[in-house]
């Protein structure tokens, strides 16, 4: 679902805060039914949510989701942090020459 470019595009516009679809449309360059297939995705999966404001769709990110991810990810990033320090280490190693 968000391994389509176009959706993570959205994501990402979104992270500023929301916007209406026009906004969406115009920095994605795609038609305005594209966009809202995108968003009728994200909006399923829980991502999104959309307010009616005048006689135009407002969206925005719902953070739960995210923070849900965010947790889930916790043990792997410090395990890949760990990693990245010893490589880290070990390359600065590499520079020190032996005496």
């Amino acid at each position: 679902m968000i391994a389509e470019s176009n959706r993570r595009r959205i994501v990402e516009l979104l992270l500023d805060g929301e916007q209406p679809v026009g906004v969406l449309v115009d920095a994605l360059d795609v038609s305005q039914p594209a966009v809202s297939k995108h968003l009728r995705v994200l909006r399923d999966a829980g991502l999104v949510e959309a307010r009616v404001d005048k006689n135009r769709r407002v969206y925005r990110l719902r953070p739960e989701p995210f923070q849900a991810l965010d947790a889930w990810l916790a043990p792997y990033r410090k395990l890949w942090e760990q990693r990245l320090d010893d490589l880290g280490a070990h390359l600065d190693n590499m520079d020190t020459p032996n005496d």
